[in-house]
């Protein structure tokens, strides 16, 4: 992650350290949660829609106790600024995820100001968002953000998950599809039963029939290095230039 210091929409002196307490949880999936936070200091927080935050997760490591910090993205959109989202999947022995996953209500976390690049650029008839697992994160806080703008430009997300039972936010997405006819989501699973009606296969099979619709589009992968790796190779293949590519690899 490119670890630039985010916006200051406000204009005051950035702390150095922000808190926030567990609101809420929604449990998503058998392994991915969405945790709620409440600002407390400072009350609200200014970002950029796709930046991360940097959480103080103290481990223990060959036996002594040490504090490392841990990136997670925000789900949420910059409007909400009072809170914060973060969707995280549980990862055995994944320091952060279990310290995340183990947190009960009215918990504090502690983490560094909001960080990172990938973010969306003023540029572009249309916006390709694509992701897989919890890759949604950042995506999501981006197409939050811009519907909440009144974006025009023409939206699609497509979406990469497993099964079934690793589907959310389908209601969500639904919802916002409504609400805003510029925006539509597609997501597909890669080893669905045989009952499912939907997309099959993996996200980048979904690629080749939207190309032709995304010239001079800026597209934002984000989750597995093999999804942005292939992504990228059939977007350029398609005639989109490396500089409308924009990705963030989680894993």
């Amino acid at each position: 992650m490119n670890e630039e210091i985010a916006i200051n929409t406000d204009k005051q002196p950035m702390p150095l350290h922000y808190t926030a307490d567990l609101e809420k949880v929604t449990q998503q999936t058998h392994d991915v949660k969405t945790l709620h936070f409440t600002m407390v200091s400072p009350p609200r927080i200014g970002f950029v829609a796709g930046q991360f935050i940097s959480i103080e997760i103290t481990e223990t490591k060959d036996g002594r106790r040490r504090t490392n910090n841990r990136a997670y993205s925000i789900a949420s959109a910059p409007e909400e600024a009072e809170q914060i989202d973060l969707c995280v999947n549980w990862v055995r022995g994944g320091p952060g995820s279990n310290y995340l996953h183990s947190l009960c209500l009215g918990d504090r976390i502690s983490f560094l100001p909001p960080m990172g690049d990938f973010t969306v650029k003023p540029v572009g008839h249309a916006l390709v968002f694509v992701a897989t697992g919890v890759g949604i994160a950042p995506i999501r806080s981006m197409i939050r953000h811009r519907l909440a703008a009144n974006d025009p430009r023409p939206m699609i997300l497509l979406w990469g998950l497993r099964r079934e039972e690793d589907i959310y936010y389908q209601e969500e997405f639904s919802e916002m599809e409504k609400r805003h006819p510029q925006f539509r989501s597609v997501t597909t699973l890669s080893k669905p039963s045989s009952g499912w009606t939907g997309a099959r296969g993996r996200v980048t099979d979904l690629l080749p029939e939207h190309v032709k619709e995304i010239s001079d589009a800026q597209v934002y992968l984000c989750g597995s290095g093999a999804m942005i790796r292939d992504a990228r190779i059939l977007l350029q293949e398609g005639g989109l230039p490396k500089s409308a590519i924009h990705y963030e690899r989680f894993f």
